[in-house]
């Protein structure tokens, strides 16, 4: 069985980014020194999962999805995790792609917080691909049976989506760093 590829979107705007403050792209903007989407692609690379990062401009997250789907329509299914969550762990990401191994759509969960990676089984590969919009793939999560998977992983729910969240997760490293 060939394993899920985690498809990083790395193709949004970051309005809410410029909006608070923030200079350029998001996932550019130093965290502990390094751009936020380097920490993100660390902890994917550490994984041993495939990948594959969609960084075209794409109208909406719909969009994005289905161009990565369809540019790794071979795997054995997707793990769905947006560039902006620079905290994520390895484990989580092979945590998310073991789990689809009992059902076609999972759902991370951090004490009681949804996050990311989603993660859909092959069979849903079709679907994906049909996607556009701004809603993702919010229509196949609500027509599936999706596991709840509850992970003690901060990391999944700690996106970057202001220049305060790039604060808090510059306290949440430093934290681990110096416990």
């Amino acid at each position: 069985m060939r394993p899920p590829v985690v498809l990083v979107l790395a193709s949004g705007r970051g309005e809410r980014f410029i909006a608070s403050g923030g200079q350029g792209s998001k996932l550019q903007a130093l965290l502990a020194g390094k751009p936020v989407i380097e920490h993100t692609l660390a902890a994917v690379r550490a994984s041993g999962l495939p990948w594959h990062v969609e960084a075209a401009a794409h109208p909406g997250m719909g969009d994005s999805i289905a161009a990565g789907v369809r540019a790794t329509a071979d795997a054995g299914g997707w793990l769905v995790l947006p560039a902006d969550l620079p905290l994520v762990h390895p484990e989580s990401l092979r945590a998310v792609a073991a789990a689809l191994r009992h059902a076609s759509v999972v759902l991370p969960f951090h004490q009681g917080t949804r996050g990311h990676p989603v993660g859909f089984a092959a069979e849903h590969g079709p679907a994906l691909m049909a996607l556009s919009g701004p809603e993702g793939a919010a229509a196949i999560v609500r027509a599936a049976q999706p596991l709840r998977l509850e992970l003690p992983d901060a990391g999944i729910v700690t996106d970057i989506d202001t220049v305060d969240d790039l604060a808090r997760a510059e306290r949440m490293l430093e934290r681990a760093r110096n416990p």
